[in-house]
């Protein structure tokens, strides 16, 4: 079953960085109500593996700033968490 991006929430996409096998965050999938299977667990750890952040984003991560693009009021980034 394809997941819904739109329903996850940006808490719960903090805590799925946080694993570091499928086992974790298929545990953590289901915990969270979310049913992921194996092949797609290890599809989002090999993509999560392979992300960059371009020199705008690591020049706002290193300066304690949200990697997101966001608007100055925005209360929804995983920062804010």
């Amino acid at each position: 079953m394809a997941v819904n991006r739109k329903e996850i929430t940006n808490e719960q996409i903090m805590k799925a960085a946080q694993c570091r096998t499928a086992d974790e965050l298929m545990a953590l999938a289901k915990a969270e109500g979310v049913d992921i299977t194996r092949e797609e667990a290890e599809a989002y750890l090999a993509e999560l593996a392979d992300v960059e952040l371009d020199n705008n984003a690591l020049g706002k991560v290193a300066g304690g700033d949200c990697y997101h693009y966001c608007p100055p009021d925005c209360h929804n980034c995983p920062s804010d968490i």
